[in-house]
């Protein structure tokens, strides 16, 4: 099942989308307007599954298919071999530990507060630095409350999936030696451009992640290629903090993000950004 969020006249809805045609999922009779209570009805009582009437989607405006979020969004930096390599030579990297494999999932979070709708642009000129970057993510959607699993089971608390554009502002990450605010800004974690259902999108392996930048591939990689697979991921953070359904994690970007050319190929308005991923969809936002 595909799951989106649209913007509508009672704010931000969720409902299915199937060729081209949303319908709200209808709680107690009215759109639903909080993933988690959608997680809920299709977790305790999927054959309670209620829609309203159908809409093509092309006449409305999506909207970042997640929330309200209760905590920070969840990231994994240096998770694919050839980005981490790419990263440690980048001197960007404050971190405090230039492995270009990493021992452990280096784990961060972006604020909720840097949420983006698909095709929302991304404000680079709240950048003083003008080192704007871009970084293709599968973005997973918890399902259960999970505390300490492990990654045998890990997947079983797991919703669905989506694209997340992990957008970083470089100098800011590196003055303050750790990624918190140089991945904060408003408008920086754009998410979208739907959800699909764990079950729907199967075993994660082959399917290639890429970003496209005006027309040009920059980034391509299957998921199998993460060093830290998603289960593992989630086991990881939930041996330390307790994730509930609605929760988002990003996984990591592969190699071939600006701050890996020489010289760097930052963001600037007017670009337009595409991340895609086989078997979810396209993400696409212009920079501002």
């Amino acid at each position: 099942m595909r799951i989106a969020a649209v913007h509508a006249a009672e704010g931000k809805i969720f409902g299915t989308v199937a060729h081209d045609e949303f319908r709200p999922i209808l709680i107690d009779g009215a759109p639903a307007v909080d993933l988690r209570d959608v997680i809920t009805l299709l977790d305790r009582a999927p054959d309670a599954l209620r829609l309203g009437p159908s809409t093509v989607l092309s006449s409305l405006t999506l909207a970042a298919p997640v929330g309200p979020l209760t905590k920070n969004v969840i990231c994994v930096g240096k998770n694919y071999h050839e980005h981490a390599k790419e990263f440690a030579q980048s001197g960007v990297d404050q971190s405090g530990d230039k492995q270009e494999s990493p021992e452990f999932p280096v784990v961060f979070t972006k604020a909720t507060s840097s949420l983006a709708d698909p095709l929302q642009p991304v404000p680079a000129s709240a950048d003083p630095t003008g080192t704007v970057d871009y970084e293709g993510e599968l973005g997973v959607v918890i399902g259960r409350r999970c505390s300490k699993v492990t990654a045998a089971e890990a997947l079983d608390y797991v919703f669905g999936y989506t694209v997340v554009n992990d957008v970083t502002a470089r100098a800011l990450q590196q003055r303050h030696k750790q990624w918190f605010l140089g991945k904060s800004l408003d408008g920086f974690c754009p998410v979208g451009p739907w959800l699909v259902t764990a079950d729907e999108m199967g075993p994660l392996d082959g399917q290639m992640l890429t970003t496209v930048v005006n027309g040009e591939q920059r980034q391509s990689a299957p998921l199998r290629d993460m060093i830290f697979d998603t289960a593992t991921i989630i086991a990881t953070v939930s041996a330390y903090v307790t994730l509930e359904p609605g929760d988002l994690i990003a996984t990591g970007t592969p190699a071939g993000v600006g701050i890996g050319f020489r010289p760097p190929r930052y963001l600037a308005p007017g670009d337009v950004v595409t991340v895609s991923i086989e078997g979810i969809g396209s993400l696409t936002n212009p920079i501002a």
